[in-house]
């Protein structure tokens, strides 16, 4: 198969490796940085850059830029695309991205589905990424009605081939409720909570908690800032409901009141229990 990557970061590039390391397909890659194209050719992760000519060859094209700019590149390159082709983002949101690509789709005649990579670091770039990213990740893939189940097996055993440990279905809508919780809020608490002047009077008092707590404050402010945008609805009301419990803890700490604060870390650590450790 022919798989064409646009965008070679932290996600594409990662993508890039693991399909060199681990299956047979040929891979072309894109990317407006032509030190990341250079190196991406010298250490294989690409067999060719994506262009005018290899990109009405791939069977499977995986968009991995943020979502403006992927539904941009989609728009601009539509013409270019096999209508045997699959077309899968990896966007971090999806209700902005779905709505504006599926159409183009629809009218071009190839397939598309959203798709969203469960993984990442603190770090980005090329220079980040690595063949072994997705090792045991979860892949999201929001197919609708017109979504063909061959093209969701196909999906499924080139996404398992890379390396991902299983394929989860969503809708957008759903996607981007539950992602507001599980990546945004907590980018956004570590950025937060790094800001305290104790931050940096704390060496020599600092251990595992703070690093949990700290790492991914070291984002990419450019791409979290169109991904909080872009879900702001539900992220807003993340947020709402963790000010509303943290303001619980104060309360009970300027009161006081042993019994209720007990009650509340009692809480968190039931409920933390029954969620299980991801």
């Amino acid at each position: 198969m022919r798989v064409g990557i646009v965008g070679l970061g932290l996600i594409g590039g990662s993508m890039a490796k693991s399909v060199k390391a681990r299956t047979g397909h040929t891979v072309y890659g894109v990317d407006l940085d032509q030190e990341t194209m250079m190196l991406a050719r010298m250490c294989g992760a690409i067999d060719g850059a994506l262009d005018g000519d290899t990109l009405p060859q791939c069977d499977l094209i995986l968009v991995a830029v943020r979502p403006g700019a992927a539904v941009r590149w989609v728009r601009e390159h539509a013409g270019q695309i096999a209508s045997s082709a699959i077309l899968v983002d990896l966007c971090g949101v999806k209700r902005t991205v779905v709505t504006q690509i599926a159409p183009i789709a629809a009218e071009r005649g190839f397939a598309y589905i959203g798709g969203h990579p469960m993984a990442g670091k603190e770090r980005g770039g090329f220079t980040s990424s690595s063949d072994s990213l997705y090792v045991g990740a979860s892949m999201i893939l929001t197919p609708d009605e017109h979504t063909d189940m061959k093209l969701l097996e196909t999906l499924q055993a080139f996404f398992l081939d890379v390396g991902f440990a299983r394929l989860t279905f969503s809708q957008p809508e759903e996607h981007d409720r539950i992602i507001a919780f599980t990546s945004q809020l907590a980018h956004i608490v570590s950025s937060a909570y790094v800001k305290s002047p104790e931050a940096q009077r704390r060496r020599g008092f600092s251990a595992g908690s703070f690093q949990d707590m700290t790492r991914v404050a070291r984002l990419d402010e450019d791409m979290w800032t169109e991904l909080f945008l872009d879900d702001a609805d539900f992220l807003t009301k993340e947020l709402e409901v963790l000010i509303g419990h943290l303001e619980e803890y104060r309360a009970a700490l300027e009161s006081g009141d042993a019994e209720k604060l007990r009650g509340l870390l009692k809480e968190g650590r039931e409920l933390k229990a029954t969620a299980g450790g991801n």
